[in-house]
């Protein structure tokens, strides 16, 4: 084979060969932030998967709650095990973690009143709520504290068995853990109950759809 011939039969296997390499190492870079986070939603970014009190957590759903057209919060449901069934996600046998990032500013006594009033609107009876007034008197008050929740503020509902629902907020626990799992059952439905806050992110938090 003459030399040149040659030599231009080499060049094009090499340049093949760099190619497939390139291209192989692309899809690997691309791929790494869809590992690293398995849902980004209007700019917030969730893990694909969360450890509670020692216990592995995956991603359930997770969208954007929309008050009319105005984006409030983007919030993401960890469990042990990845379901559509409401009763399954918000069982009290193993710890579980509702997350939410601000996405605009809001007042705090506001929230806690939207906060009242999601649990009362998905409560089958006005004993069953009435139980639960200490404990939602006083996370409305642990919110009210903080004045103000601004855009870009995390936000956490860790349930712990034997220990009851904490509040972490911007990484700091606020007050001590509300013990009783109707009050984070109740808490939960906020979200995935009959009369949701909104049910585009119940379909998001169940993982029917995104938003």
């Amino acid at each position: 084979m003459p030399y040149l011939a040659f030599s231009d039969a080499f060049n094009r296997r090499r340049a093949l060969r760099l190619g497939g390499a390139a291209l192989l190492l692309g899809c690997a870079l691309g791929a790494a932030p869809g590992r690293a986070h398995a849902a980004t939603v209007a700019g917030v970014q969730f893990p694909d998967k969360v450890t509670v009190a020692g216990h592995p957590l995956v991603l359930n759903g997770a969208g954007v709650r929309y008050k009319a057209v105005f984006k409030v919060y983007a919030a993401a449901l960890y469990v042990p095990a990845k379901s559509t069934a409401v009763d399954e996600l918000i069982a009290t046998n193993t710890p579980r973690r509702f997350v939410f990032t601000m996405l605009r500013d809001i007042e705090s006594d506001e929230f806690g009143k939207m906060f009242s009033r999601g649990i009362e609107d998905n409560m089958t009876s006005r004993a069953e709520f009435s139980k639960l007034v200490p404990g939602i008197l006083r996370m409305s008050q642990l919110f009210s504290e903080r004045k103000v929740l601004r855009a870009g503020d995390e936000c956490q509902l860790d349930w712990i068995p034997g220990t009851g629902t904490i509040l972490t907020i911007q990484g700091q626990k606020a007050g001590a853990p509300f013990p009783e799992a109707a009050f984070f059952q109740a808490l939960m439905r906020i979200w995935l109950g009959n009369k949701p806050a909104d049910w585009q992110l119940k379909d998001a938090l169940l993982g029917k759809a995104g938003n």
